[in-house]
């Protein structure tokens, strides 16, 4: 499913990206879909996470590959076998694949402490076909 996500935005740049996969559960809201995708149905989540700098770290790294490891074992505890719509992070909001890659490309802004990356691209695959993604400036 991982597919060549070379991203134009940096020319020259280092890029690194991990990727990790789960089931979660979710149903759309608007505007009044049909089955399945209206009712409660599941999804082999793969969730991507790239990152872009121009330069590398003091140490020779892009970024610090343990912090987000253990950053994607949090994002995999929270969603996991979980009902996106019971989350408050998507109440009154429609669970898209759209909307869950910027939850997850927020979350990963926020708890990233490693000043390093220039810029973060979250990519979620839905299934074998699709995927959406959120980038953003770090």
């Amino acid at each position: 499913m991982p597919t060549d996500t070379t991203s134009d935005a940096h020319d020259g740049a280092y890029e690194l990206m991990v990727e990790r996969a789960f089931i979660a559960q979710h149903y759309l809201t608007v505007p009044d879909p049909e089955p399945p995708e209206g009712e409660v149905h599941s999804h082999r989540f793969t969730l991507e996470v790239e990152f872009v700098a121009d330069e590398l770290g003091e140490y020779g790294y892009l970024v610090d590959i343990t912090e987000v490891e253990a950053l994607l074992d949090d994002v995999e505890a929270r969603y996991r076998d979980a009902l996106l719509n019971d989350l408050p992070e998507f109440e009154g909001r429609n669970p898209s694949v759209e909307r869950f890659a910027a939850v997850v490309c927020d979350r990963f802004c926020e708890a990233l402490s490693d000043g390093n990356p220039d810029g973060v691209t979250v990519r979620i695959w839905e299934d074998d076909l699709a995927w959406a993604s959120r980038r953003r400036a770090i």
